[in-house]
């Protein structure tokens, strides 16, 4: 992982809103301890344990840490949805000198051509106004995201998976539109989905490739 080189001492990572911890468990391998935190007590009942993982309930801006106590930072795809001016007053007092915050999320993922059309039309008209609003930071890569340190550059990370066709759409059954969606329409727009993929997929147990680049917010203290 690139952002333990970023780090000049390998210590105490923070994961802040964690989730059920898979960017934590990323981080375990490289730090010698991994603070993952995340406001929902639900989330983190689901979190997978790992001898180096301590996993806590608790705000982005109220992390619990004593201050200057660890050298990395990381918050993936959920900075958009925080008091960022709190959290960030919270990062710089939690991150000793030289610690490194680290922002990261990923673009709309990318799929192969031969589903791409239906996929759209499902992504831009049929989900079109159950989008919340901080998808935007998301969609423009997070560029207009207020950010307090001097940008460190970040490499080029596209993530990828072989998927068939029900774990892609269990995956686009997560997104938070679509569970607008439902509650708003009271019908789940998926299964008309699944028919016109279906149509282009060929044999449904067959992986496909899908992308997701990645998009970067790095500072130094």
């Amino acid at each position: 992982m690139f952002l333990a080189g970023l780090s000049e001492r390998r210590s105490v990572a923070w994961d802040c809103a964690t989730g059920t911890g898979q960017a934590a468990q990323g981080l375990a391998g490289h730090f010698a301890q991994v603070v993952a935190t995340d406001a929902s007590a639900r989330q983190i009942a689901q979190a997978l344990p790992h001898p180096h993982i301590n996993y806590r309930v608790a705000r982005a801006e109220a992390s619990g840490l004593a201050d200057a106590s660890v050298d990395l930072v990381t918050v993936a795809q959920a900075a958009h949805w925080f008091d960022l001016p709190a959290f960030y007053a919270e990062a710089r007092r939690v991150l000793r000198p030289g610690g490194v915050l680290a922002l990261w999320g990923y673009e709309r993922l990318i799929v192969p051509d031969a589903i791409s059309v239906p996929f759209q039309r499902f992504y831009e008209q049929t989900l079109a106004g159950f989008w919340p609003p901080e998808r935007y930071f998301v969609e423009t890569g997070y560029r207009n995201l207020p950010f307090p340190l001097t940008q460190l550059t970040a490499p080029e990370i596209v993530l990828r998976v072989d998927w068939n066709l029900a774990q892609l759409l269990g995956y686009i059954g997560t997104w938070s539109a679509v569970k607008r969606y439902r509650e708003a329409r009271c019908v789940d727009p998926l299964p008309a989905l699944a028919e016109q993929l279906g149509a282009v997929w060929g044999s449904p147990g067959t992986p496909k490739l899908i992308e997701w680049p990645t998009f970067w917010k790095l500072g130094r203290v």
